[in-house]
């Protein structure tokens, strides 16, 4: 009865100390996640049309946020994604560690392909659960795009946008864009979790360092490029999804994931599936390497092992 006790503190304890350090690495860095958010937004207005749109780049995209919507702007749809990472970071965290230790065996752990699939398959559930609060961020953050562009805003927060949400789409539009969400929790999870547990055990293993702030950044550079790549497209048409609100049929810029893959491509190019992917990128690494050195920091000050 002990350990099972036991067990479930030391559970507790980690989800609030994920819960945490996620909440610092999102405030540090959400100026970069409204970049990349406005940039694969860029040019989805003009698919009806055969020219393809002007390009812009991550340093117009703040230059004209911060002259538009003040410094502030910068930081549109903060509540909600603090909101989100409540759920979602736990979720994937404890559960791959949960589900890593399940799959593997005390003298052999998991190869990089189990992981792989280990850290998908927490991605996808957390997602499935806080599905809602992104579709809100997402929405706040095109919010201040419009202002900018002499438009009203759709939502005065994040409660409003709740509220507006569920009384004009349904509750079930609260899970708008959910399937190319998990797709891309899937896709980043599968890169982030599994590249980070093997790059640092790799870099420790290896003596390049020891289990400190250097292992931990460089597996977290490392697993945030590799989750960039493998997660950016379905970023996008996930974004997209999102963005646009139900309404009439016909009215609507994309019927479903596919036909958003589809128009993108068609109308803007293959390239446009990696729109955003250096703020993406930028963002990415920042935030991985504030959250893991902030969590697996507190994990020793709780008197947890490491990640």
């Amino acid at each position: 009865m002990r350990p099972k006790r036991e067990h479930n503190e030391r559970t507790r304890t980690k989800i609030a100390l994920t819960s945490l350090s996620a909440m610092v690495a999102e405030t540090a860095t959400f100026p970069i996640d409204i970049t990349k958010t406005r940039l694969q937004l860029h040019g989805q207005t003009s698919l009806s049309s055969s020219p393809r749109p002007s390009g812009t780049s991550a340093f117009r995209v703040v230059s004209n946020i911060v002259r538009n919507e003040g410094p502030l702007g910068l930081y549109k749809g903060l509540s909600p994604a603090i909101l989100r990472h409540l759920f979602y970071t736990p979720i994937r965290i404890v559960g791959y560690e949960h589900l890593r230790h399940a799959a593997g065996r005390s003298d052999r752990p998991l190869s990089l392909s189990g992981k792989a699939l280990v850290g998908g398959i927490s991605g996808v559930i957390a997602q499935v659960v806080a599905s809602p609060a992104d579709l809100v961020k997402v929405r706040m953050q095109a919010d201040g795009r419009m202002v900018s562009q002499g438009l009203q805003p759709r939502y005065t927060g994040a409660f409003d946008a709740l509220n507006k949400i569920i009384h004009t789409e349904g509750f079930g539009g609260l899970w708008k864009g959910v399937f190319p969400n998990v797709q891309r929790a899937f896709l980043v999870n599968m890169g982030e979790l599994a590249c980070y547990d093997y790059a640092k055990h790799f870099v420790i293993q290896k003596q390049i360092a020891g289990d400190n702030i250097y292992a931990h950044t460089i597996a977290s550079i490392m697993s945030g490029l590799s989750a960039t790549a493998l997660s950016c497209p379905a970023d996008v048409v996930k974004t997209r999804m999102m963005n646009q609100a139900a309404g009439e049929e016909a009215k609507l810029m994309y019927k479903n994931s596919y036909d958003c893959l589809v128009k993108t491509l068609r109308f803007e190019g293959l390239r446009a599936l990696w729109k955003g992917f250096f703020p993406t990128w930028a963002r990415l690494g920042p935030w991985q390497f504030v959250f893991w050195v902030s969590y697996e920091k507190f994990r020793l000050v709780a008197g947890l092992s490491s990640f």
